[in-house]
């Protein structure tokens, strides 16, 4: 139930990079969610995914594809595959050899397509670990991309990068421990935020308690099913329909909850936030 003192929730247009899993399966493990006894079944994460993009248009929002490589069928998870503000795109450089073949592919598409595109020099997995907040970036580390990419990152977009150390392997990307609510924000504004408080060490919940005091705070229990991996567009939220309660807080808050079962590409260790990319600029549509 909505509270009766929730805003209203405005919805912004957006445009997204995706990549159809045709090639999904799960033939090695590099986080712990991936179990390679565990047969997996791509036509079934590829109607999963088809959902996903399907409701994307459904909303009005653009989509872009790129093509699946045989042989990377993690490349379903293109939020890894860079981090894009303003037309800049910068590039991946994936830590784990079995994904590094996807870098180059990433970076021909954003150059390809009209972006201002950057090569990065240390170990990055795109928006799994920066995302925007306002006008702050905020960046995890402890897992995937390094505390060197969080300095290169605010040279190569000139804007204030916070630091966020992750502490839980399930939860190795930024993007599957904490969600942006509003991706749009009135300047000075506090953007609405969701996290799952335990993923961080002390210093960084700190920092996220002091500049996001009005944050949803997401259960265990939700953050296991990869509730936070989630998209919104300011007010329509796509979750996992495994997470309830979130789904329940989002509701008081005065977002839609849009439920999205991504189960197939759970055992990848990706969620619908993994699987969107947000294109924003050079030729991006209109907020």
């Amino acid at each position: 139930m909505m509270s009766d003192n929730a805003p209203a929730r405005i919805q912004h247009k957006r445009r997204y990079l995706m990549c159809r899993p045709e090639h999904f399966t799960v033939s090695y493990s590099i986080n712990p969610w991936m179990e390679p006894a565990n047969p997996t079944d791509t036509a079934k994460a590829v109607a999963q995914w088809q959902k996903l993009y399907d409701t994307y248009l459904e909303l009005g929002h653009e989509v872009e594809l790129i093509d699946p490589l045989p042989g990377y069928p993690d490349m379903v998870y293109t939020a890894n595959g860079g981090f894009v503000i303003d037309g800049v795109a910068y590039g991946p450089e994936f830590r784990y050899v079995e994904r590094q073949g996807e870098a180059p592919a990433f970076i021909d598409w954003f150059r390809a397509n009209g972006f201002d595109t950057r090569v990065p020099e240390e170990v990055n997995e795109g928006e799994g670990d920066f995302l925007l907040a306002g006008d702050v970036i905020l960046a995890g580390t402890g897992f995937r991309s390094t505390g060197d990419s969080h300095a290169e990152v605010a040279r190569v977009f000139d804007r204030e990068v916070v630091s966020l150390t992750l502490i839980d392997p399930r939860f190795y990307h930024l993007d599957t421990a904490l969600t942006i609510l509003d991706p749009v924000v009135e300047p000075g504004a506090e953007p609405g935020i969701a996290y799952l408080p335990h993923a961080f060490d002390d210093a960084s919940r700190a920092e996220l308690e002091r500049r996001f005091p009005n944050a949803i705070l997401v259960s265990d229990e939700d953050g296991a099913v990869f509730g936070l991996n989630s998209a919104s567009d300011g007010r329509n939220v796509i979750i996992s329909p495994r997470a309830t309660g979130f789904e329940a807080q989002l509701r008081e808050r005065g977002y839609t909850p849009i439920l999205i079962d991504l189960s197939e590409l759970l055992l990848g260790g990706g969620g619908i936030k993994c699987c969107t990319l947000e294109l924003r600029g050079a030729s991006a549509v209109t907020e």
